[in-house]
């Protein structure tokens, strides 16, 4: 395994999740171990299950999981993170992969990637990943867009596609589709709790303005596979049992 850094899963779901979705059975397996089994393609030297769910924890125990138990109701996000590296003792120098709980189908070398893509460029504070979707993908409302400058730094995320197309002379035929899997170093996720709240986060509802608000880089690559279906719906869990080997 790779000693460079960890993969924190946030197994933590709001009462707009199907109730126990990290449970839900594939295969003959709840769904948190198969992204847990994804995460150890990865290379990463430690993988962490953070939950405020006793079922969760013990699960992911069964299966060889190290779990970190939340118990502060009032964290959200990124500060969650933080209280995982904190309780798990790692310095602030560590890379922190945050890896998606919903996402059984995304290979390991998404992971790696976005851990390499922070690792070479210093001067960054995180980096993320993104796809490239259609319009009518980035329609919607529940995909994040992003907007990157000319050295590939996040300008800009919204929940509505940009840039707005206005021009008559050009066409915006894809955009940055932002697929929340980051790669932070520790001493950030532990600064990020003490920011200025930002107008733009609570607006959009995305942690990653709060970061751009106070003056945080955030370096973006295009992903160099397809993140793949994720859960975020009970009906899509048919559409994963259809893609994942039933023997996984």
């Amino acid at each position: 395994m790779n000693e460079d850094f960890k993969i924190i899963i946030l197994a933590t779901f709001d009462h707009n999740d199907f109730p126990h979705k990290a449970m839900t059975d594939i295969h003959g397996k709840p769904m948190i171990q198969h992204v847990y089994d994804s995460a150890k393609g990865s290379g990463a030297s430690e993988i962490v299950i953070a939950t405020d769910n006793t079922r969760v924890g013990m699960a992911a125990e069964d299966f060889g999981a190290t779990v970190c138990m939340i118990l502060d109701d009032n964290l959200e996000g990124i500060s969650r993170l933080a209280e995982v590296a904190d309780k798990m003792g790692w310095g602030d120098d560590t890379i922190v992969v945050n890896f998606p709980a919903d996402a059984p189908l995304t290979p390991g070398s998404i992971i790696q990637q976005v851990a390499d893509n922070l690792k070479l460029h210093p001067d960054a504070d995180c980096a993320t990943l993104y796809s490239m979707v259609s319009p009518e993908v980035a329609a919607k409302q529940d995909m994040i867009k992003l907007i990157v400058d000319s050295s590939e730094y996040v300008m800009y995320l919204s929940r509505v596609p940009i840039p707005h197309q206005v021009s008559d002379t050009y066409t915006v035929s894809e955009y940055r589709c932002y697929i929340e899997i980051n790669a932070y170093r520790t001493g950030l996720l532990r600064i990020y709790r003490n920011l200025p709240e930002s107008e733009l986060d609570w607006a959009e509802n995305i942690d990653e303005l709060k970061l751009l608000y106070n003056g945080m880089k955030i370096h973006a690559a295009e992903a160099n596979s397809l993140i793949g279906q994720r859960v975020i719906n009970i009906e899509d869990v048919d559409k994963v049992k259809i893609q994942i080997a039933p023997n996984r």
